[in-house]
């Protein structure tokens, strides 16, 4: 059999360019904001993690510029060896500080992140206790690291006490969750995980790549909301949202990061984030440390978007945080209403299944500090005369 013949019975993607509802890979003329020009059209842009709205500031954008004329283009080589800048160690001084955590570590990518981390904290004598909603990267990490992976329940603190209970009491064990799932924008119950992992001799980790500049007062994340930061032994996250940059990060105990930093494959062999990337991170950092009011904004926009959808009687998902999911249920309902909001202006993600349940599929929405009264009523607006010319759903 052809190696390749799956790619030629692939047609899914076919099938919707030719339907004219295919939704994916719209690019963007201008850099990423509250509204964008995309393939020539002027667009409310409420399908970003741009949560700070710091990706077109221009304080970031002259800190990546000094950093680039500083220090070129690249680095050319891994941490371990000769790509490591003082750029890098002061970012990971200002997270580790910024996090109450003794240290922190830079990866080249948030997905990259959750591998090297999990592949080197978890062995072939350890457990990994993961929430079914959690991150794909974190399901990938589960699969190289070469230790039991088990799942429970989404949310579900009776099902991970059942899981926990489970395990051999000589097996190390971490509970991996996220902060907040990117998704459905639920907040993991982070204390009632506390309880369990102290009461099972449990470590515990948190991808907070959609909680650090969205939730506690400070914007340090879901630990800091939970006012949990000492029993949190793992914070990652990514430099691609609040941060306004690429790359990911590690913060722990100065032994857990010297342990990853010496053993994790997908750190040591892989290049360094360019000075670029780490110098704009680090900026938006002080930015948001300086800046506390701009969480403020981010759930004062947020909010008047969640109550006036649900005055319009637009079908959402309820959360406390800046991701409003509004259902669409089925994929093709979703497709066409993706089509038709882009051609009212308004960007949005798909969601389909298998990224959720069958019956389940639905508008990822997000929204950023920045982000106005005024274009939120036109993203409104557009919202409520897509939703009133949809198809009916399909029947289950």
């Amino acid at each position: 059999m052809d190696l390749f013949q799956k790619c030629y019975e692939y047609t899914a993607a076919k099938e919707a360019i030719a339907a004219g509802i295919y939704p994916y890979f719209h690019y963007l003329e201008t850099g990423q904001d509250t509204e964008v020009i995309m393939e020539g059209h002027r667009i409310i842009m409420i399908g970003s993690n741009n949560y700070q709205g710091l990706t077109s500031d221009k304080r970031v954008i002259e800190a990546a510029e000094k950093a680039l004329l500083k220090y070129g283009t690249g680095c050319s080589g891994s941490r371990f060896l000769n790509g490591t800048l003082k750029l890098h160690l002061e970012l990971e001084e200002k997270l580790a500080k910024f996090l109450n955590k003794e240290a922190a570590l830079t990866f080249s990518t948030g997905f990259q992140s959750n591998l090297g981390i999990i592949s080197a904290i978890a062995g072939r004598n350890d457990y990994i206790v993961c929430d079914k909603e959690n991150h794909a990267s974190i399901y990938d990490a589960c699969r190289l690291s070469y230790a039991k992976m088990v799942r429970y329940e989404h949310n579900d603190m009776k099902d991970l006490e059942r899981v926990l209970s489970e395990i051999p009491d000589n097996k190390g064990i971490l509970i991996v969750t996220d902060g907040v799932f990117s998704m459905s924008g639920d907040i993991c119950d982070l204390p009632s995980i506390v309880k369990l992992a102290e009461k099972y001799g449990a470590r515990v980790m948190v991808d907070d790549a959609h909680g650090l500049g969205v939730l506690g007062e400070r914007g340090r994340g879901t630990a800091e909301y939970f006012n949990l930061e000492d029993k949190v032994d793992i914070i990652m996250g990514t430099f691609s949202k609040s941060l306004a940059s690429l790359g990911g990060y590690m913060a722990a105990s100065r032994d857990v990061i010297d342990y990853v930093k010496h053993n994790s494959r997908p750190f040591i062999f892989s290049a360094s984030i360019p000075p670029s990337n780490a110098a704009a991170a680090l900026k938006a950092l002080e930015i948001i440390e300086q800046e506390p009011e701009r969480i403020k904004n981010l759930h004062r926009i947020a909010d008047y978007m969640r109550n006036g959808l649900r005055k319009m009687g637009i079908p959402i998902l309820e959360s406390k945080t800046p991701i409003i999911p509004i259902m669409t249920y089925d994929n093709y309902r979703t497709f066409v209403a993706t089509k038709m909001l882009f051609e009212e202006g308004v960007y949005v993600n798909p969601v389909i299944v298998p990224a959720v349940a069958p019956g389940q599929c639905l508008l990822r929405t997000a929204y950023t500090a920045t982000h106005t009264e005024e274009q939120m009523d036109r993203a409104m607006e557009a919202i409520g005369k897509v939703f009133e010319q949809l198809p009916p759903r399909e029947k289950s």
